[in-house]
């Protein structure tokens, strides 16, 4: 049995849970033992609401520590990693400080699931610290890879695993309404607000078109009607299934050095439970896209207001691109796909 510590940025932290946390069982049954160390404080987040309510001048000192705070509750993982097989890092600790990395159990396994070189003030020098210190670098995509090559050839692309026993294709009648639907963080939420007015034209064109927005905090669209505009709290529970009451999967995204290192997540889950997509070709989306013909990739407005407006009027066709979709996922993003090629990596390792 192999040994391996995952140090992880936090309980609800995406990469954490999907990068790490849902492939734990699964590696265990290929012979590797994961133990998870996530941190008191979370490494996004804030100063409690009692301290931040504070006065400046008393809140002051609080925020000026806070950085180090959080990063005090990582010593517990750093001693854990001292006693394991291998050390398994879902990101630095904070891209803001010279933090600990140095101090983890070896060898050291370095996870990057974002253009992380892009976090202010220091993304470069962290991101170059930790990959010049480990053994080898995991990352998601191959932006990301063509990246960290100039620091290292220790390199691994293992795009994040959807787990297909969660994410299914709907097994209820098709819905009355035809539902649009967007699943993301609030920091996510300007790239669907940048397709408002497409949004609109398609909502003012077709009576029963909704939009369903899954996120932490509620939209604020003001030009769609409100009564058509359904928001859903995300939730680790309600994730999964609030996708079965999609018709399509929108993932629309700036081309930026920032969002080409995205890793299509959004657009997995979309796949996964065999809707079709329809998104931005930027970065890992337009590889998705060339494996077959799953979707849409759509750049201007009235890309999008067509290729929603062709997926509304043509459901067999929807329906074929979604079961071309779940059958890719299925085929090479599924948890037992990914996790045996980590186990693989790990053994090397040892």
């Amino acid at each position: 049995m192999i040994e391996v510590c995952a140090i992880t940025s936090g309980r609800n932290v995406p990469s954490a849970r999907f990068r790490v946390r849902q492939l734990i069982e699964p590696l265990a049954q290929h012979g590797v033992h994961v133990t998870e160390c996530v941190p008191a404080i979370g490494k996004y987040d804030a100063l409690p609401d009692q301290l931040a309510a504070l006065p400046l001048g008393v809140r002051a000192p609080f925020a000026v520590s806070w950085p180090f705070v959080r990063l005090a509750t990582r010593i517990p993982g750093i001693v854990a990693s001292r006693r394991s097989t291998v050390t398994w890092l879902e990101r630095p600790f904070d891209e803001r400080l010279p933090t600990l990395e140095w101090l983890l159990g070896t060898p050291l396994v370095f996870d990057v699931d974002d253009a992380i070189w892009l976090t202010q003030p220091w993304g470069v020098q962290a991101a170059r610290r930790v990959a010049c210190h480990a053994a080898r670098v995991v990352v998601g995509n191959h932006y990301l890879a063509d990246w960290f090559s100039t620091l290292t050839t220790a390199i691994d692309i293992i795009p994040t695993a959807i787990d297909t026993q969660r994410f299914i294709p709907r097994t209820a009648p098709p819905n009355e309404r035809f539902v649009v639907g967007w699943i993301g963080t609030a920091s996510n939420m300007p790239y669907l607000a940048a397709i408002e007015a497409s949004l609109a034209r398609l909502m003012n064109t077709f009576d029963d078109i909704d939009l369903l927005v899954v996120a932490d905090q509620p939209p604020q669209m003001p030009t769609l009607p409100p009564e058509r505009v359904h928001y859903v709290r995300w939730s680790p529970t309600v994730e999964a299934p609030i996708l079965q009451q999609m018709n399509v999967g929108i993932m629309p995204l700036p081309d930026t050095p920032w969002t080409r290192g995205k890793c299509s997540f959004k657009m997995l889950q979309y796949m996964a439970c065999a809707l079709p997509v329809v998104v931005s070709p930027v970065g890992m989306n337009a590889e998705l896209l060339a494996s077959d013909t799953i979707g849409m990739g759509v750049v201007s407005s009235d890309d999008w207001y067509d290729a929603i407006a062709t997926l509304y009027a043509d459901r067999d066709m929807a329906a074929i691109y979604g079961r071309r979709g779940r059958a890719i996922v299925e085929q090479r993003y599924s948890v037992d796909v990914v996790s045996a090629c980590l186990a693989g990596l790990f053994a090397g390792l040892v």
